[in-house]
């Protein structure tokens, strides 16, 4: 029998989720490690075998859960786009203006992509690969519809009020937002050694972070304000 098609009862034998008090546990420990290889070394440079022996399990146990190397990257994708989105919905942005409500969506975008350029990495991997493993998730089409939803919401509150100009597309604001803030960590290196500045330091991050949400939000405002 092929490792990729163990069944629960091998399981149950070689220590999987039959015997394990924290079947959960043990998933997330696999998918905290494969996030950081797959985010170092990319989709083809992974190895099933070094991730395996990174975790406080075994390859057979990876396959049991995932079946294999790409069913393992997909729900990594999947887990990497539902850290962000379980945020966003504690900001609260029904209880801000909506230029508030903007600002502070936009920084925390910038915060949370700085705070995890291994996200940042991934959408990397994924995009050298023409998004291919996005296609097997139907998951991750549901996560970022989250979005695009609270930012309508914004949107709309804001044009009702006068605040935002007509016309925005809000996948355009989506994805002006993301852009900004996920140029920041991607091209960070680069930058710094051409222009001979620490794009890292706590200074160059809040003045970028400053830059960021004030061309977001006057980007969004309308010419009468």
């Amino acid at each position: 029998m092929s490792e990729k098609t163990i069944n629960t009862a091998d399981a149950a034998r070689t220590g999987g989720p039959g015997r394990t008090n924290d079947p959960d546990g043990v998933r997330r420990n696999i998918l905290d490690v494969a996030l950081r290889e797959f985010a170092d070394k990319g989709y083809s440079g992974a190895r099933v075998d070094e991730i395996a022996a990174k975790t406080a399990t075994s390859k057979r146990m990876i396959y049991y859960y995932f079946k294999d190397k790409e069913g393992l990257f997909v729900a990594v994708l999947e887990e990497a786009y539902a850290g962000i989105r379980r945020i966003e919905q504690t900001l609260d942005l029904e209880g801000l203006a909506p230029a508030d409500a903007l600002r502070r969506l936009t920084e925390f975008t910038f915060d949370y992509q700085n705070a995890n350029p291994d996200f940042v990495r991934l959408v990397m991997v994924e995009n050298i690969h023409n998004a291919t493993h996005l296609e097997h998730s139907e998951r991750i089409q549901g996560l970022n519809v989250s979005v695009i939803e609270t930012l309508e919401a914004v949107y709309r509150r804001g044009v009702a009020e006068g605040t935002f100009r007509e016309g925005i597309d809000v996948i355009d604001l989506h994805m002006t937002i993301s852009a900004l803030s996920f140029f920041n960590v991607s091209n960070r290196a680069t930058f710094s050694r051409i222009f001979k500045r620490d794009m890292a330091t706590p200074e160059a991050l809040a003045r970028r972070r400053a830059v960021v949400a004030d061309t977001v939000v006057s980007f969004a405002l309308s010419p009468s304000r």
